[in-house]
């Protein structure tokens, strides 16, 4: 497969090559201080640095502390739902991966947690697919880490890189920037990153990372290449 544009594929590790088990964490916090979880809080929450998470936790809840205490509760609750929610590598990404990796292309994984957490305990063995020197790219400090990523850490142009993420925010840097995406909306009942993701214009959007074909690998650099991606 000859790809004329595409030279890097940037991989989100929750909710796209592992399991979410942010979301649903989320969702369970905010009921717990009896507040109904909303688009609003979904977007301000998730998919933000950590202490801003923790920040806006605090707003949503009404709660009288700062985000730095709140995200420390909020770990607390989730590792109370790891205990019935293990995180898991999501079933039959190894192939996809390696369909990846045919492209010539370089492929990097990315998180909000740091590698030794996200992907050495549970994507090790499938280090030879990703990047030597970047593997994994921890972004909590400057999420959303597009700009970061592209033209920082690998020196890229925008529209060479194509983004593979399960929420909304990061589409919409991409389309900012230019910068190609795929969709794979998270899709638990709470959820509501299709919805917004459709209303952000994202062309490529597909349920789960091994429904990822060599079609959608052609149709994102076609659009890339023609610079139609976003228009």
């Amino acid at each position: 497969m000859k790809l004329n544009k595409i030279k890097l594929f940037a991989i989100d590790s929750d909710g796209v090559i592992l399991n979410d088990t942010y979301s649903p964490v989320i969702k369970i916090f905010v009921e717990k201080y009896g507040v109904e979880y909303t688009p609003e809080i979904e977007r301000s929450v998730w998919g933000s640095p950590q202490v801003t998470a923790g920040h806006n936790l605090a707003l949503a809840c009404k709660l009288p502390y700062s985000g730095e205490r709140i995200i420390k509760e909020f770990f607390k609750v989730r590792d109370k739902y790891l205990e019935a929610h293990p995180i898991e590598v999501l079933p039959e990404i190894e192939s996809t991966l390696d369909l990846l990796k045919q492209t010539g292309a370089k492929l990097t994984c990315y998180g909000g947690r740091n590698k030794e957490y996200s992907f050495d305990k549970f994507l090790n063995p499938y280090t030879k697919y990703f990047d030597k020197n970047n593997p994994y790219i921890d972004i909590n400090s400057f999420r959303p880490g597009i700009f970061e990523i592209v033209t920082e850490i690998f020196e890229y142009q925008f529209d060479e890189v194509i983004f593979i993420d399960d929420i909304n925010r990061v589409a919409e840097v991409c389309k900012s920037l230019n910068t190609g995406f795929i969709g794979i909306p998270a899709s638990m009942p709470h959820n509501f990153q299709k919805e917004e993701m459709i209303n952000t214009g994202v062309k490529l959007i597909v349920n789960k990372f091994n429904d990822i074909s060599q079609e959608t690998i052609l149709k994102a650099d076609e659009l890339l290449y023609t610079s139609k991606f976003w228009n």
